[in-house]
């Protein structure tokens, strides 16, 4: 399996991520996912000499194996394979097709209301009816007033009454037939309907059974892989769903392997006990390689950076940030870190990503001027956290990051304390305890530039980590879903690249690559740009 870099143009690009009218005529009963064949399952070694298990590594567990109560890639990884939307990206790019649902939505002239047809004949894998009764309970569970702070994508995609957004009501109009109204139009909500988070429907029967509040512990949906066991901290298993209403999966069993450390990653690559290994760190891409194995490196949908607690402590000024931003040498700091794995973020977004400019003006690296700053502001000392755990936007985790930021500040008379935790420790650690700055980062999940530059007016704080709230900012916001794709909405985008550039409640870091490690015998694989696997279509000889 030859893996080629990616040469995407912003104009490319944008073309990928239209919703593509033509493509709907072509989608049958092969799912989601987009095309290719899918093989026989079959165990052990079987005709054709196919082996029946694959198994692919995670740097931390799952938050949740429910839709709805999870905002990280790990969950969405497994999670894609059990549970589908309404709708679903292609393999290799963010353009939407149609999943449970049979062809593009009707939508009303004012962009409010969206009919949706559904497939007939799908069952969830709990033997529940798939209809519009599901539908409705899927949604609703993540509407106000039925959400909880614990289901950190409901607000995102599905909106806030108090902001006059997302979607107002749902409507089982017949048994396959949904009626989806939104209170105002939105651009991008199509594309949120195909996302592997809070979009995906699950069994209305596996809710009910749910704890009120929790996540669904007897995971159901409707795709080809059938959930059995989840081991915490040490792997999760799936198996292929024999009734799935589309092709076949080619393989038949799945297993998720947890795996925090990279080196310990990268030996059960080549001893066997892994067939596909995720966050390579860049300093092992070589070693890969000379092992025979294959390197899957393509530039990623991402963004790596450093959040600043804008709401309490010393942060929440304005020019202190600045300064801390001037003491900084990003450049130095990627190249240092990284080499040829990433590349410095001078936007939110991916450079190949419209709206995407190298004309915003990041703070420029300034010690002097920082050191002065920060003296008149009598800043000596600044909390920090962050992870250990290697993510999709930064392979080597936090602390190479924290130590030397800490480093920078160290010269301009700033002492910076580091508390370290792991991945699924940090998540609930970033919502709870106190902090100046901390390390996060961002896998675009559906190609549209408000999958960015929302983050940063989201009131839920495990995704906005840097807690900033400006009026003027929200408005643009607001303004970019509702108006429709081309050079208008661009600039919207743009005038939010240069606030988050002026106001600093980021510094901005890095752009990743993706890199996995890949045995030779694994087929089809592909890790697709919102940072998901979906297995369906492949496969791995004995």
């Amino acid at each position: 399996m030859e893996q080629k870099k990616s040469a995407f143009s912003r104009r490319t690009f944008v073309e990928l991520l239209g919703v593509s009218a033509a493509s709907f005529g072509l989608v049958s009963l092969a799912g989601c996912s987009g095309g290719g064949e899918g093989g026989s399952t079959g165990g052990g070694s079987g005709e054709g000499g196919a082996a029946d298990s694959i198994t692919y590594s995670l740097t931390a567990d799952p938050r949740a194996i429910d839709p709805a109560f999870f905002d990280d890639g790990e969950s969405a990884v497994v999670s894609c394979n059990i549970y589908e939307g309404l709708y679903c990206f292609a393999e290799k790019d963010a353009t939407v097709e149609p999943c449970l649902a049979t062809d593009l939505p009707e939508i009303s002239d004012d962009g409010l209301v969206y009919t949706i047809k559904l497939r007939e004949g799908v069952k969830f894998h709990d033997g529940a009816e798939f209809n519009a009764e599901a539908v409705k309970k899927s949604i609703e569970r993540q509407l106000e007033p039925n959400r909880t702070s614990d289901m950190p994508y409901a607000s995102f995609v599905f909106g806030e009454e108090a902001v006059g957004n997302g979607v107002a009501s749902v409507e089982a109009v017949d048994a396959t037939t949904v009626q989806i109204t939104l209170r105002a139009a939105s651009t991008p909500f199509l594309k949120n309907l195909a996302m592997a988070l809070a979009s995906p429907i699950v069994s209305p029967t596996a809710a009910d059974a749910a704890t009120p509040g929790q996540p669904i512990q007897e995971p159901s949906g409707t795709g080809p892989y059938k959930f059995v066991d989840w081991t915490k901290g040490a792997s999760v298993t799936l198996v292929a769903n024999d009734e799935y209403w589309g092709d076949a999966p080619a393989i038949k069993n799945l297993v998720f392997k947890i795996i925090a450390e990279g080196n310990t990653r990268l030996t059960a690559l080549m001893n066997g006990e892994c067939d596909i290994i995720s966050s390579v760190d860049s300093a092992s891409a070589d070693q890969v390689t000379s092992n025979g194995f294959e390197l899957f490196s393509e530039d990623g949908m991402t963004v790596n950076y450093m959040a600043f607690n804008t709401e309490t402590g010393l942060c929440a000024d304005q020019e202190v940030r600045k300064a801390i931003a001037q003491a900084i040498n990003v450049e130095e700091m990627v190249t240092s870190i990284y080499g040829e794995y990433a590349t410095v973020a001078n936007s939110v977004m991916p450079t190949w990503m419209a709206p995407y400019t190298a004309d915003v003006k990041q703070t420029s690296y300034d010690p002097e001027a920082a050191k002065k700053t920060l003296a008149d502001k009598g800043v000596t000392s600044l909390t920090c956290i962050t992870y250990t755990t290697a993510r999709p936007y930064n392979q080597k985790g936090g602390s190479d990051l924290a130590r030397m930021i800490q480093g920078y500040l160290a010269e301009v008379g700033v002492d910076v304390s580091i508390t370290e935790y792991d991945w699924t420790t940090y998540k609930t650690k970033v919502q709870t305890d106190p902090y100046d700055i901390c390390f996060y980062g961002w896998t675009g999940d559906n190609g549209d530039p408000d999958n960015f530059m929302n983050l940063l007016a989201d009131t839920n704080w495990s995704m906005n980590v840097a807690h900033w709230q400006d009026e003027e900012y929200i408005d643009l916001i607001a303004q970019g879903l509702a108006t429709p794709d081309g050079d208008e909405r661009d600039a919207i985008y743009l005038k939010c690249e240069e606030m988050v550039a002026e106001k600093q409640p980021w510094l901005l870091i890095s752009h990743s690559k993706n890199l996995l490690g890949v045995s030779p015998k694994v087929k089809n694989f592909y890790y697709h740009p919102t940072g998901v696997v979906f297995f369906k279509r492949v496969s791995k000889e004995a």
